[in-house]
């Protein structure tokens, strides 16, 4: 008798069975709680006058087909206005000052005392140190003994002269004698002009035992303290004239015409210093000289500006960005550079389309950059909405989410059917705006 063959794909054949009922048993919840989902948000939002379960029905249907969009992207926007645009060159310049002196001692000696704080501001002339005066003063009085005594030793001699001459016309004195009294005269002479520079010379040194200030500026550190023993040349400290005071920087060579234009018609160029991080504006000042070689080596040519400096915001050797307004561009569209994208084709950016809400490429032509702001020559008209944040993911046609007004709208109506000024942003002066949190509900949702 022989044995049934054991059916192996039996369990297989169940287990398959019951992953499917497990499937489609998942599959009906979720259809179930979804349909539950949206009559709760429909008795929610109201039915419309006049509705009934037809009309109920087909809002759950569409409802339903929205649940399966994607949902709209927060995004940050801006407005395109009309302004100004100034034309400028930016460089990288450093803070010279018109005078850097070094004040050093012309005498050796002590110096006995300081008469400056460091970092004060000085007038030319003023005291800045006393050296020990008494070496000077002895050398002084030992010339003015020597003149003294040379002096009278030259009186003698011109009167024996006198004497020598009556005797010669005489006949009672050989003439070599009066050749010889008339050539000591004139090597007392020669003695008496040497102690007299001798002198000068003690007084000037008597002189520079005060040590003062031969330009008006600030005073730095001092570089040697009272009591120690100074050479000549020893430097004390140096002073650095500030007001007015000099930014020397760099300039393209292809920019140089523009700039020699606007110099030969005899207009002044404004100069602006700003900080490292270009944040803060530090001084006003404007052109006033240009090198007359072009470096061949980076294409550039040195440019001077002056600055009052009256508030002392610029120091010397300070780093600063230098800006340099050509001229200045009226009535242009303007956006924010962050709205600007790059493509293949050129440089687009997102519009926004307030009636539905969505955004659409827009290839554009851009005109001079000012800071954050850029011109649009085309591609752009003014009050048209362009994203400024959130880009990455936007796609042609994508959907974006405005900001709420601040004011309520009528019931049913979307927030983006009010006018586009009031959407919830503050424009600032360089048309960029402030939007709300991406999860500001609508003013009907918050009527409920």
């Amino acid at each position: 008798m022989h044995n049934r063959p054991r059916r192996k794909w039996l369990p297989y054949v169940i287990v398959l069975g019951i992953v499917v009922a497990i499937a489609l048993a998942g599959y009906w919840l979720a259809k179930r709680t979804q349909y539950a989902q949206m009559a709760q948000f429909m008795q929610m939002r109201g039915r419309p006058p006049g509705g009934g379960s037809r009309s109920s029905a087909a809002g759950a249907r569409a409802g339903m087909a929205g649940m399966f969009q994607a949902p709209p992207m927060p995004v940050g926007t801006a407005t395109a206005v009309v302004g100004d645009i100034k034309i400028t060159l930016n460089g990288l310049g450093t803070v010279t000052p018109l005078r850097n002196v070094t004040v050093g001692a012309q005498v050796a000696g002590q110096l006995l005392s300081v008469k400056f704080e460091e970092g004060q501001m000085i007038e030319q002339g003023d005291l800045l140190a006393e050296i020990d005066p008494r070496p000077y003063q002895a050398a002084l009085e030992q010339a003015q003994g020597a003149l003294a005594r040379d002096q009278a030793t030259l009186a003698n001699a011109k009167t024996d002269l006198v004497r020598y001459q009556t005797l010669f016309e005489q006949d009672s004195i050989a003439r070599q004698q009066l050749d010889s009294q008339k050539a000591l005269v004139h090597q007392y002479e020669g003695t008496l002009s040497a102690d007299q520079g001798a002198v000068a010379a003690a007084k000037v040194n008597l002189v520079y035992t005060k040590i003062t200030a031969p330009i008006s500026g600030r005073v730095g550190l001092r570089a040697v303290d009272p009591g120690n023993n100074v050479a000549t040349g020893t430097a004390i400290v140096t002073i650095t004239k500030l007001k007015p005071v000099n930014v020397l920087f760099t300039i393209p060579e292809d920019s140089l015409p523009a700039v020699l234009k606007r110099m030969r018609a005899g207009n002044k160029l404004p100069v602006d210093a700003w900080d490292r991080g270009i944040k803060n504006k530090l001084a006003d000042g404007v052109l006033v000289s240009l090198d007359n070689t072009i470096d061949a080596n980076t294409g550039t040519l040195k440019a001077k500006a002056e600055f009052a400096n009256d508030d002392e915001s610029l120091f010397a050797n300070q780093f600063v960005n230098v800006r340099v307004l050509l001229d200045t561009l009226h009535g242009a569209t303007v956006i924010p550079t962050a709205a600007l994208q790059h493509a293949a084709n050129g440089l687009f950016v997102y519009v926004v389309n307030p009636a539905d809400q969505t955004v659409s490429q827009r290839l554009v032509t851009t005109g001079p950059t000012e800071g954050e702001r850029v011109a649009i020559s085309d591609g752009v008209k003014p009050g048209e909405i362009v994203v400024t944040d959130g880009i990455d993911k936007l796609r042609e046609g994508s959907v974006v989410e405005l900001p709420a007004t601040d004011a309520a709208t009528d019931a049913g109506a979307p927030a983006h059917a009010a006018a586009p000024a009031a959407h919830g942003r503050s424009t600032s002066a360089n048309g960029t705006t402030q939007t709300q949190p991406a999860n500001a509900k609508p003013a009907q949702e918050k009527k409920q």
